[in-house]
């Protein structure tokens, strides 16, 4: 694993990489409040055979934030990726992605889909903001408070931030769970500021997802959903048959995991891009 950054349209961007710079590509793209190691565990299975390219994105981790506001809005973002992808010199490339970077993916497929061989989005790119009816006010007044809480020690931030209750821990995703920690006055807070979080949940309701579904090529784009809490059911279901009409793209259920399913059961995301991409190992036990 290497992390280094480079500037990007002004923009200090960190990226981590790992595997042969030579292999396939496979680019990884978070979830709000993530970095690039979200993806630990299943880049160091999947290190042998391919390039692994996972950024911090803008006004995450050790990412600056966009000065603009705007700039999280698709397209903007689409732009400020290919700008992106021409400096790592990346051409065609797998689409790894969770939450709302599986919404960046969705667009950036529709935009370009001659770049994506094959595109995984981890519980993300189908909740509509339309559909659910939560107003962004209420939305974004959660990560007003939530992202800027603090604890005073790594223990009480790993335990309350990082790791939820009976969830699977390990030492990769203890190593992720350090990439989360923004330091002040002795505190720990979560990395990602409210203002970020704002910004992207604007970005969402302006950029609302059953608005252009409908030109997403469905080939080779394969949906990873949880299935807990089970009181959210009701929407998934509602959302993912619009999401499958209008895109074609294939679902699969990941069994007893949360929102976060790569880091609930990393073997079954692993068995997924196995059967869908071409090369790829087996997770390290």
């Amino acid at each position: 694993m290497k992390r280094y950054s480079i500037a990007c349209a002004g923009i200090s961007t960190q990226v981590t990489e790992w595997g042969n710079p030579n292999h396939p590509v496979i680019f990884c793209l978070h979830g709000l409040g993530g970095t690039s190691l979200s993806f630990i565990e299943l880049a160091d299975a999947l290190k042998h055979d391919y390039r692994i390219v996972s950024i911090d994105a803008p006004g995450h981790g050790k990412t600056e934030p966009f000065p603009d506001e705007r700039d999280y809005q698709f397209a903007r973002f689409f732009d400020w990726l290919n700008q992106l992808f021409e400096q790592l010199h990346i051409e065609d490339f797998y689409f790894l992605s969770h939450s709302w970077g599986s919404f960046i993916a969705l667009f950036y497929q529709k935009e370009q889909p001659e770049r994506v061989r094959g595109s995984i989005l981890i519980d993300g790119g189908y909740q509509s903001k339309r559909l659910r009816g939560t107003p962004l006010e209420e939305e974004s007044a959660f990560y007003d408070t939530d992202f800027e809480e603090s604890v005073a020690t790594w223990e009480e931030f790993r335990d309350v931030a990082v790791y939820g209750p009976k969830m699977r821990r390990s030492p990769l995703l203890d190593l992720a769970g350090k990439d989360f920690v923004r330091m002040q006055d002795g505190r720990y807070y979560w990395h990602a500021r409210a203002k970020t979080a704002r910004a992207i949940l604007t970005a969402m309701y302006q950029d609302e997802i059953l608005d252009f579904l409908d030109d997403v090529p469905g080939d080779n784009l394969v949906l990873l959903r949880a299935t807990l809490p089970v009181s959210e059911e009701p929407f998934r279901q509602q959302a993912i048959a619009l999401w499958q009409e209008k895109t074609g793209g294939t679902v699969i259920s990941a069994p007893s995991t949360s929102h976060i399913v790569h880091w609930d059961n990393p073997q079954f995301v692993l068995q997924v891009i196995q059967e869908n991409w071409s090369i790829s190992k087996s997770l390290h036990s």
